[in-house]
């Protein structure tokens, strides 16, 4: 279907500069930004007068089925937290809890303008289905954790995950290896993961260096920290996204850089568990690849990557004490085109260009917040809403309008999600 899309106010992600003007969608793609060709004729229209268009927004580390543990266990040191009470909670799960509390998510990300996501979880072959009934762009990592007795079965597991679902939906979906994190998986695990991972060449998928009892663990275990510890494993000869990364040691941050790790940055998650604050400047300044990340409902507790812009540039600033670092536009590139070369998509997504995938939110103005009409990067990092994405388009496909999911029936998964926690919680 041929989209036009009247008299909007464009920021590219090319520049920092706004245009005003039509945008042309053909198919999954843009066809052009500015004054519409006499030979593109549109088969749906829409107004955007009082719209900013603007790529759509990259979360690029969740865990999409714990939305089921939204306000759970909320309050409680991070390992109580997560041995105590969410492990055991997730052992009643099965696959179609997972499902629905996939969906719940999906519905929530593109509610506030995320068109791409990277998941890991178990289940997994329930996360790549609903974002494909959905329509959100995912990259789908099955969450693996080292057991000798069970090695082969895991990666089997992975691999059936990568051969039914790798470019399912039209692309949209593509697949990871989510080794969960050095304390989870034994030196021998991670050395068959990288493996696997040249086998089928997949990024990986990881967590590392979240906490201060993660760092003491892995010097007593290994001598090392985490990152130096999967380093000499030679899990950053892969393309790699880890999580985190909040609490490095000296020489973590240039074996990051030298192995063109992209960081996934989750400040709400961070401070919440109480797990500290990332050294966000000292990498950027070290040419470390960044990225934006919500984490899970359950330690966030939404997945509304506007709040964590804003988060995440507030707290450069104040743990610097240099209101110039970490910009409006920064952040939004961190949010945006980083993103999506986290996600191994780059030249993909990520930037409004002719020739790129159809993939790009607009946000209401018209809104008391947004007045008035000034800098506008400023209003989209600092002043704006989640609630404020009106429209939703992905892989050329209208996902929502107006506010309106087209894509999900979010009654009946309101419904599925309550009636699921009323049995595992």
């Amino acid at each position: 279907m041929n989209i036009i899309i009247r008299n909007a106010t464009v920021l590219t992600m090319e520049s920092e500069d706004m245009v005003k003007g039509d945008i042309g969608i053909k198919n999954d793609r843009i066809a052009f930004i500015g004054e519409k060709p006499e030979s593109f004729e549109p088969d749906y229209e829409i107004n955007a007068d009082t719209c900013l268009a603007m790529p759509g927004l990259v979360n690029a580390h969740t865990h999409s089925a714990m939305s089921l543990l939204r306000n759970y266990a909320d309050d409680i040191p991070f390992w109580e937290w997560l041995t105590e009470k969410v492990w055991p909670v997730e052992a009643k799960m099965n696959g179609s809890d997972v499902y629905w509390g996939t969906m719940i998510s999906i519905a929530e990300m593109i509610q506030c303008g995320t068109t791409a996501y990277a998941d890991m979880y178990f289940h997994s072959e329930e996360t790549a289905k609903a974002s494909c009934e959905a329509g959100i762009r995912c990259s789908v990592a099955k969450g693996l954790i080292g057991s000798s007795d069970e090695d082969e079965q895991r990666f089997a597991d992975t691999r059936s995950l990568y051969q039914e679902w790798h470019g399912a939906g039209d692309g949209i979906i593509t697949i990871m290896a989510g080794p969960h994190a050095p304390y989870t998986c034994d030196p021998s695990f991670l050395h068959k993961v990288s493996e696997f991972c040249s086998e089928l060449n997949i990024p990986i998928h990881i967590h590392l260096s979240e906490s201060e009892k993660e760092i003491e663990e892995s010097i007593k275990n290994h001598g090392k920290s985490p990152i130096a510890h999967v380093h000499n494993i030679g899990l950053f000869k892969h393309h790699t996204l880890a999580a985190h990364c909040v609490h490095l040691l000296p020489g973590d941050i240039q074996l990051l850089e030298e192995g063109n790790v992209h960081v996934v940055h989750n400040p709400l998650s961070n401070l919440k568990l109480g797990n500290g604050t990332a050294p966000v400047m000292e990498m950027k300044q070290a040419g470390v690849k960044l990225t934006l990340g919500t984490d899970s409902s359950c330690s966030n507790n939404n997945l509304n990557l506007f709040e964590e812009m804003k988060m995440a540039s507030l707290l450069a600033k104040g743990k610097t004490f240099d209101s110039t670092v970490l910009s409006a536009y920064e952040t939004l590139e961190i949010a945006t085109i980083n993103g999506c070369k986290a996600l191994n998509l780059d030249g993909t997504i990520g930037a409004l260009k002719p020739g790129n995938k159809a993939d790009l939110i607009l946000i209401d103005m018209d809104k008391p917040h947004w007045y008035p009409h000034q800098n506008l990067k400023s209003s989209l990092v600092y002043s704006s809403h989640g609630s404020d994405v009106a429209t939703v388009i992905i892989n050329g496909k209208i996902v929502m309008e107006k506010r309106e999911l087209k894509t999900i029936d979010l009654e009946k998964v309101k419904y599925e999600s309550q009636r699921i926690v009323e049995r595992i919680i």
